[in-house]
């Protein structure tokens, strides 16, 4: 007969296996995220530069539109873009039990948006100020997108479980649809991606999301 002593010692030994693997991926994670954004804003500092100029051309100030965003675990961040709207009112929403599957957040035709602005989010060239984001540690290269909490504050226990990680850059939804799907499609893949995320998942996403941007397929 086996010690209830001898079961709890194993127990905690494997706990802490489990606790070191799960600090190994996520170190390996972060590693990876800082050598990539850091990388890529070197690499990408003239187009930063040329968007900047035509922004304050064509738009004028201010160039980065930045928002609060619903981070891991309901933690709120400052989200980085560059902007491709005018100003606009923010929508409030006053659903009852939580975010309804069937919405969408957004639409192809936004009057707000910008010229400069279309072309920006057509080609997701808005999105490249969050590297920034990501060096910071507010986000992931990949992960769940950060929504606003306007919209987090109505989330269920099944919706909360994707700020279980870092919002990312891209992620599981968007290299299988993007703005195409609606709320309950995007929480499914995200979800899948919550509980199946790897480093070898990271970089299928990664390029996965490279053929997805120049296909500018689901983007507004």
């Amino acid at each position: 007969m086996i010690e209830p002593s001898k079961i709890h010692e194993e127990s905690v030994a494997l706990e802490q296996v489990d606790i070191k693997t799960r600090i190994d991926k996520l170190s390996s994670k972060r590693m990876m995220d800082i050598v990539i954004s850091l990388i890529s804003m070197i690499l990408l500092s003239p187009i930063f530069l040329l968007i900047y100029l035509l922004i304050m051309m064509m738009d004028g100030r201010p160039v980065i539109f930045k928002q609060t965003r619903t981070g891991i675990n309901h933690t709120p961040f400052t989200i980085y873009k560059f902007r491709t709207m005018r100003e606009s009112n923010e929508v409030e929403y006053g659903w009852k039990d939580k975010v309804p599957d069937d919405f969408v957040f957004k639409g192809e035709h936004n009057p707000d948006i910008t010229t400069l602005g279309k072309i920006l989010r057509k080609t997701s060239l808005d999105e490249l100020p969050q590297l920034m984001n990501v060096l910071k540690g507010d986000m992931s290269m990949v992960g769940p997108r950060p929504e606003v909490p306007r919209i987090t504050r109505y989330y269920d226990e099944q919706q909360r479980q994707r700020l279980f990680v870092k919002p990312g850059m891209t992620g599981y939804a968007q290299v299988n649809g993007r703005s195409d799907m609606n709320h309950g499609q995007k929480i499914f893949y995200d979800l899948y991606y919550v509980y199946n995320q790897s480093l070898r998942l990271d970089l299928k996403i990664l390029l996965k999301t490279i053929g997805t941007v120049l296909r500018r397929s689901g983007s507004y």
